[in-house]
């Protein structure tokens, strides 16, 4: 006779332990079980995404896009760009750069002294100086460049990626946020909700302090065997509510987030250890040092976690969480402001693309650093500069991007993006396309028409997909 199968064991062979097959169905229809990802629509040059964030605005003008006009015109009215400063009210003169530049590398990129960490490894980025928005509000902006709108309630771009993709490690969220231990961003979840997608494919936060995921561990006392056959009964529970309730993204993102947190109790303890790091490493990401530490050990669990197969993760630099506590916005005092911020990132993010080449990991990781915009070349009280969505410069590296390439200028002053202006769908355009999707295929049938990431907009940025 042939050998008995329990129904239990057949549920953990087809499921991977949930129980039903028509459940497996269900998260399997909607993308969330690892082995049900969707192929790429062409050959892909990168698996993973590791997004930079520095909320707040940087000044591109004080970082990777010097200005000897302003140096030259410092203390002027800046003219010439008709009514569009005195309507909106900025009434400083012409500020110059608190910061010298030098170049860098072989191929001679200027970079400001803020980063000479970053300055040291610009044969390995490519960066773009034209870049613009729209919004010069922060929340709006956080949207733009997270969302590709400027609402709220769109998918982030982590949410497209990974139901574009699905998860290259079961026993791992597929997208995963580390924000500044300080609080959170501008616009808080909506950086990394899913929208209008299942839920199951919004970000899932790790913790920047302590133990990344919270009750990751069962209670004391409680057998593995007895918390799988909890789970069972409960999946089961859930398995009949799902035939009732069909298309219900939520319920099935809870039973998929059961699952997922039950593997994780064993994958994620030892892929957010970095107690068995090396020193050299360690302190290539500036875990020696207080004021690098909190963005170096975001940055250092970035690699670990692209490393073991989660195809996006987003960290934050700068926090808004509270009225006291400070980013990159820096009105008042940009000297002071930018000088902190940059201490805490400039080695940690060099040390982050340096890690990922020694290890053979770059060609197949996209980074990308960037704020949701630059700052005017005027001043305020003297001291500060106001936001500024028509110029602000992020670099890429990884995904066998060319290296050491300038792409695009803004004019003289640096108030607009001029040669080659890069609008924010053109960067989501680009990182799908590098992750081997075409960006008007990936689509989602919501509130009666076909959505997409870029809307109706987008274009390769072509010296990157080159």
């Amino acid at each position: 006779m042939p050998k008995t199968i329990s129904r239990r064991d057949m549920l953990f062979q087809a499921g991977g332990g949930i129980s039903g097959l028509a459940l497996a169905s269900l998260l399997g229809n909607d993308n969330l079980l690892a082995q049900s990802a969707s192929k790429p629509h062409f050959k892909p040059r990168a698996k993973s995404v590791i997004s930079l964030f520095m909320t707040g605005g940087v000044s591109h003008i004080d970082t990777f896009d010097p200005k000897p006009a302003l140096r030259k015109h410092h203390g002027q009215p800046l003219t010439g760009f008709g009514e569009i400063i005195v309507r909106q009210g900025y009434p400083g003169p012409i500020m110059a750069s608190p910061y010298s530049f030098k170049k860098y590398g072989q191929s001679g990129i200027e970079v400001s002294e803020l980063f000479p960490n970053i300055g040291g490894i610009v044969d390995d980025i490519a960066l773009i100086r034209s870049g613009h928005g729209i919004s010069n509000d922060h929340v709006l902006a956080h949207y733009e460049w997270n969302t590709g709108s400027l609402l709220m309630g769109f998918p982030s771009v982590g949410s497209w990626v990974t139901y574009g993709l699905g998860s290259a490690n079961q026993n791992l969220p597929g997208y995963v946020v580390l924000y500044d231990p300080r609080g959170g961003p501008n616009a808080g979840i909506s950086n990394w909700n899913s929208g209008f997608l299942p839920a199951a494919y919004q970000g899932t936060v790790f913790r920047p302090t302590g133990d990344p995921i919270l009750d990751l561990h069962p209670p004391a006392g409680i057998a593995p065997e007895r918390q799988r056959a909890r789970l069972d009964h409960l999946a089961a529970l859930n398995e009949q509510h799902a035939a009732q309730h069909p298309g219900s993204t939520e319920l099935a993102a809870r039973i998929a987030s059961y699952e997922l947190a039950y593997r994780m109790q064993t994958a994620a303890p030892e892929a957010v250890d970095i107690s068995k790091e090396p020193e050299s490493v360690t302190r290539l990401y500036g875990l020696d040092n207080p004021v690098t530490e909190p963005f170096g050990r975001q940055c250092l669990l970035a690699r670990r976690l692209v490393e073991r197969g989660v195809r996006f993760v987003q960290l934050f630099n700068g926090a808004k969480a509270r009225a006291d506590v400070d980013d990159w916005d820096a009105h008042s005092n940009l000297h002071d402001n930018h000088s902190a911020h940059a201490r805490e990132i400039d080695k940690p993010v060099a040390g982050l693309i340096t890690d990922l080449k020694q290890r053979g990991l770059l060609d197949d990781t996209l980074v990308i650093w960037h704020s949701e915009f630059g700052r005017m070349p005027i001043s305020q009280k003297g001291l500060g500069r106001d936001h500024n969505p028509g110029a602000l410069s992020f670099f890429m590296a990884g995904a066998k991007i060319r290296g050491g390439q300038v792409i695009g200028s803004t004019d003289e002053f640096g108030y607009k993006a001029a040669e080659q202006p890069i609008f924010y769908h053109d960067v989501h355009a680009t990182i799908l396309h590098l992750l081997g999707m075409d960006h008007k295929r990936l689509t989602y049938f919501f509130n009666g028409r076909h959505y997409r990431l870029t809307d109706v907009h987008g274009e390769l940025i072509p010296q990157i997909v080159a």
